[in-house]
C-alpha cells in the first residue's frame, strides 16, 4: 500500500528514491506476515484496529517532535474526505487480514495487486481521467489473472478467497477519494488522519460486533496477552517506517520510475510466507500473478507515455 505521488513535492535524486522504494516494498509485507501470525489469537479486524491505533499514536509523537503540532492543522474542508478515506482504508486492511487467516501470504497479496488496475477504472469513471482501450484491455487481462489465482483458493477456502479482491476495490476507492480532494495534505498528515479515522471506524465495528454478538471470528475481541504487544508494536512501527520511506521516495523520484518497484512486495511476501508459514505458491498461482504483474506494468507504461504526450503538447502551446 503506497503513498499517492500527487501529494508530494519532488527533488531530483532518482538513485536514493529507487533505493527507498525498493526497501519499503521489501519491508511492507512484514505487516501482513505479523498480522497473519496474530490471527490465531486475535480477530483480523481487531488486529487491523490495533495496527492503526498504534500507528496513529506513533505518528502523533513524530508530528509533535518534528513540527511541534503544526502538522496537525488541516483544512476543515479536507476532513470529510480524510474520514471517508480512513473508512475505506480500514475496510481494505480488515478484509486483507481476514483473508490471511486462511490464505497463503503470497496468494492474497497477488490478488490484492489488481488495485492499481481498479484505480485506473475508478479514475476514469469518477475523476474524468482519459483511459484508452489499451489500458482498459490491460485491466481486463489483469482481472482475469486475479481470477486464475482466486479459483483454486475458492475451492480450498470459499468466499474468503474474494476478500483480497474486495480489499483492492476498497483501497482503490480510497485513493480515488483522496485524488478528488481539492485540499492538499502532506504525506505524514495524510497517513495520520486517514489512519486515525480507520482506527475509529474499526473500533466502531468491533464495538457493534461485541454488543450484538455478531463479531465472531471476523470482528471479535480477544484478550491482549503481554506476549502479543511486541508484534503489535512491530505492526504499527513497520507501517510508519514503510510509509515514510515511500513518501521519501516519491519526493526524490518520478512516480513512473517508482511504480514498478511496488511489485517487489510479491517477492517479499513469497519469501516471508515460505520462511514463516511454509507456504509456497503453486504453478497456477504463479501464472495468475505473472498476468497481473504484466497488466499492471503495461498500465504504468501507457500512463508514462501519455504523460510525455501531454507534456509535449503543453510545451508546444
Amino acid at each position: 500500500m503506497t503513498a499517492d505521488p500527487k501529494h508530494t513535492t519532488r527533488a531530483n535524486d532518482p538513485g536514493r528514491g529507487m533505493a527507498l522504494m525498493a526497501g519499503a516494498m521489501l519491508l511492507v509485507p512484514g505487516i501482513d506476515a505479523i498480522a497473519k501470525s496474530l490471527t490465531p489469537d486475535l480477530s483480523p479486524f481487531q488486529v487491523a484496529f490495533l495496527r492503526f491505533f498504534i500507528q496513529s499514536l506513533l505518528l502523533a509523537g513524530i508530528l509533535l517532535l518534528l513540527t511541534r503540532g503544526m502538522a496537525f492543522r488541516v483544512a476543515l474542508r479536507a476532513l470529510p474526505g480524510l474520514a471517508i478515506a480512513g473508512v475505506l482504508m480500514g475496510a481494505a486492511v480488515g478484509l486483507l487480514f481476514a483473508a490471511l487467516v486462511h490464505m497463503p501470504l503470497a496468494n492474497a497479496i497477488a490478488i490484492f495487486f489488481v488495485q492499481p488496475l481498479i484505480l485506473t477504472v475508478f479514475s476514469a469513471l469518477f475523476l474524468g481521467e482519459q483511459v484508452g482501450i489499451r489500458r482498459y484491455s490491460a485491466v481486463a487481462v489483469g482481472l482475469a489473472g486475479a481470477l486464475i489465482v482466486i479459483r483454486p483458493n475458492w475451492m480450498a477456502f470459499g468466499i474468503v478467497a474474494v476478500f483480497p479482491l474486495l480489499s483492492a476495490v476498497s483501497y482503490a476507492a480510497m485513493w480515488t477519494v483522496i485524488r478528488s480532494m481539492s485540499a492538499r495534505t502532506g504525506g505524514l498528515q495524510l497517513q495520520f488522519y486517514s489512519g486515525a479515522f480507520a482506527a475509529l471506524f474499526l473500533g466502531l465495528v468491533l464495538l457493534v460486533g461485541a454488543e450484538s454478538g455478531l463479531g465472531g471470528a471476523l470482528a471479535g475481541w480477544g484478550a491482549l496477552d503481554l506476549s502479543l504487544w511486541l508484534p503489535l508494536l512491530g505492526l504499527g512501527g513497520i507501517s510508519v517506517v514503510g510509509h515514510m520511506m515511500i513518501v521519501g521516495a516519491f519526493r526524490r523520484t518520478e512516480a513512473s520510475i517508482l511504480a514498478p518497484f511496488q511489485y517487489l512486495e510479491i517477492i517479499s511476501a513469497t519469501v516471508l510466507g515460505f520462511l514463516i508459514f511454509d507456504d509456497f505458491p503453486d504453478a497456477l498461482t504463479w501464472t495468475g500473478t505473472a498476468i497481473i504483474l504484466a497488466s499492471g506494468l503495461y498500465v504504468f507504461y501507457r500512463e508514462q507515455q501519455r504523460g510525455r504526450v501531454v507534456a509535449a503538447q503543453s510545451k508546444a502551446r
